[in-house]
């Protein structure tokens, strides 16, 4: 029997990197992942792979029309809801002279009112024991030159668990939040803005951490799981940082 078998988890933003490791990891744990992009060939490419275990579903996060499409299909299937990862984000840099009102829009328009909608939206079909899991970052509590419009978004997201946790409480709803450091993923890579640049970009990153090493999807899916299945019974609130140590030593 696995960790999540039997049980229904949406995940958002799950066609590549840390999303798709962690929609991957349920599925072999035993739940029906229901799996949100924004790219319809790349949630065709998830459903090829893993056939009847995910039900793909076109979903920007940042639309409140596309969010109830989303969950009226979770709603259709009568399953309810038992995991929500809701992972849906992005960011790029932008030096604080450089930002424009579109960046810092986009930015929170993605990562801070996708999450908050996406969470809202799932209350009715969440169960008593359910966990929601966020996808934070361990640059929230740390300075990063050019980032801080993701920074501050993604410091908002702890927020969000912690708030959440108590408020969700008495309904015996979890909600923690999943910090990573730089793992190798092609929103990472995305972030060079030419190849030529991407080696330096990962190697810098690298450096800066402990274990000299950029982490994997994989170690945070791991994570993912550890929250999401009833290992975790006794977490809410909490941040768990899976970064290499690097935003602790």
């Amino acid at each position: 029997m696995g960790e999540l078998q039997g049980k229904t988890a949406l995940v958002t933003g799950g066609t590549s990197g840390i999303g798709l490791a962690v929609v991957r990891r349920f599925a072999v744990e035993g739940a029906h992942v229901v799996v949100t992009g924004r790219d319809r060939a790349k949630l065709d490419a998830v459903q090829a792979e893993l056939g009847d275990a995910v039900t793909p579903v076109v979903a920007d996060s940042a639309s409140l029309e596309q969010l109830d499409e989303l969950f009226a299909v979770i709603a259709a299937r009568g399953a309810g809801l038992d995991v929500v990862f809701a992972n849906a984000g992005g960011g790029e840099f932008a030096a604080l002279e450089d930002v424009t009102w579109q960046h810092f829009a986009s930015t929170f328009e993605t990562n801070v009112a996708g999450t908050v909608f996406t969470v809202q939206k799932a209350l009715p079909l969440l169960r008593a024991g359910s966990s929601v899991v966020l996808t934070g970052s361990n640059i929230d509590v740390k300075g990063s030159p050019a980032f801080s419009v993701y920074a501050a978004s993604k410091a908002a997201i702890r927020s969000f668990a912690r708030s959440w946790a108590a408020e969700l409480v008495d309904r015996k709803i979890r909600v923690n939040s999943v910090a990573p450091g730089p793992i190798a993923t092609p929103g990472l890579s995305g972030l060079a803005g030419a190849p030529e640049q991407e080696e330096a970009l990962l190697g810098g990153l690298a450096a800066g951490v402990p274990m000299k090493r950029l982490g994997t999807p994989e170690e945070i899916a791991e994570a993912v799981l550890y929250l999401a299945s009833d290992r975790s019974s006794y977490v809410t609130g909490s941040e768990l940082y899976v970064d290499g140590g690097a935003s602790q030593i």
